[in-house]
């Protein structure tokens, strides 16, 4: 039997609606934001389109200045601090309590007013990488309009409950939320040091070269296909160790690598500071090298 749709829909607008704002940081349409905790905004970062002379609408009609506390392009998220102990605060769900087939809410703020569409999570996923390389814990696809406005804004459950932070600065053609131990990972992490820290080598990589067949047995991988190393930064962790442009990389720290994506998935952020050997094919032979990780430049 197909559910029906909740009937206080009014009265989780109205409970969400306290805690999302207005964000004043760009020409025309404002965008929306959620007061994560107490002083703290969460907001998408792709809707700040300049970090000083930001102003906030509250739910209560109040204008107060906003300060830049730290923006993550990579996941899109950015948070600002405010002056304001009285601002009514998230209530913050489970983004996991979430099914395919579960009715939800984009409410945002874009002006003195609330608004809101309403619609169905139409798709989960693990976690996944942007194309900037942020890590997202879960794949959260809406089949619901985010009107102008509304990226910043919330997720939001039948019974009032933020369940994620809505954004169209990930995708093309799709909306979706950011769920919320994402947000409240990357609030942390910005409230602490201002960035989020991404490990780093330097280096380029174009997919879709193939291995000879002897080549793939002895270096005990299940394809032929490994990418070829066509840039490297001078002074980069690849320079200093030793790799070279026409490298075949063939395994990061015993990882097979097939493309970018595999090398992005070994290289977290704790990795920063520490070795990784990666082995290589050059003239034709496999090579072993130790390279230090770094961290991405600001």
């Amino acid at each position: 039997m197909a559910k029906t749709p909740p009937t206080d829909l009014p009265g989780a607008v109205e409970r969400a609606g306290r805690a999302v704002v207005a964000i004043h940081a760009r020409r025309r349409i404002p965008s929306s934001g959620i007061v994560w905790r107490t002083g703290v905004i969460a907001t998408a970062n792709h809707t700040l389109h300049r970090e000083d002379d930001i102003i906030v609408t509250t739910a209560d009609g109040a204008r107060i200045p906003a300060t830049l506390a730290g923006r993550d392009p990579t996941t899109d998220l950015a948070v600002l601090r405010v002056d304001a102990s009285n601002l009514a605060l998230a209530e913050i769900a489970d983004s996991d309590a979430l099914g395919v087939g579960s009715f939800v809410l984009a409410v945002g703020r874009p002006g003195a007013a609330v608004t809101a569409t309403f619609g169905i999570v139409s798709a989960l996923g693990p976690e996944w990488r942007t194309w900037r390389g942020g890590s997202i814990d879960r794949w959260i696809r809406l089949d619901l309009r985010v009107a102008d406005g509304f990226s910043g804004g919330a997720l939001v459950t039948s019974t009032g409950a933020v369940a994620g932070l809505n954004t169209s600065g990930l995708t093309r053609g799709s909306a979706i939320a950011i769920p919320t131990s994402t947000v409240e990972r990357v609030v942390n992490q910005l409230l602490a040091t201002g960035h989020v820290p991404r490990a780093y080598l330097g280096l380029g990589l174009q997919a879709g070269v193939r291995l000879p067949a002897a080549l793939v047995t002895k270096l005990g991988r299940d394809t032929d296909l490994a990418p070829i190393i066509v840039s490297i930064e001078a002074g980069s962790p690849a320079d200093k160790g030793g790799l070279l442009v026409g490298d075949i990389l063939a395994d990061a720290d015993k990882t097979a690598v097939h493309d970018a994506s595999d090398l992005m998935d070994v290289l977290s952020a704790d990795r920063i500071g520490q070795s990784l050997t990666v082995r290589v094919v050059r003239g034709g032979e496999p090579r072993e090298l130790a390279l230090t990780v770094g961290e991405r430049p600001r």
